[in-house]
């Protein structure tokens, strides 16, 4: 019998590699640039918080990947994390 938490687990540390490539790829793209702090913000157990549990949100990709590709992945990613990414981005911005 499969442990479901280790299910989750191992499909979560996929999910932590996609969303890696997906926010290296993004910030590249977005800034022009990399930069370490806003890879650390976008992929930080912190910033998952704000939709669930880390973890989940993790293997929540991790899924996507394994099911539908790479591409689904960061549509998903694209769709669901960044507007809030964006949102958290302008407001520290502004803070400073």
């Amino acid at each position: 019998m499969t442990d479901p938490r280790r299910v989750e687990q191992e499909l979560a540390w996929i999910g932590d590699s996609i969303l890696d490539l997906f926010a290296r790829s993004w910030i590249l793209r977005e800034r022009g640039k990399l930069c370490g702090e806003t890879l650390r913000r976008m992929t930080s157990n912190e910033f998952l918080a704000c939709f669930g549990n880390p973890t989940t949100i993790e293997a929540k990709i991790g899924t996507i990947y394994k099911k539908e590709g790479l591409e689904a992945a960061f549509d998903w990613i694209a769709t669901e994390l960044v507007p809030l990414f964006k949102k958290q981005e302008q407001n520290q911005r502004r803070k400073h």
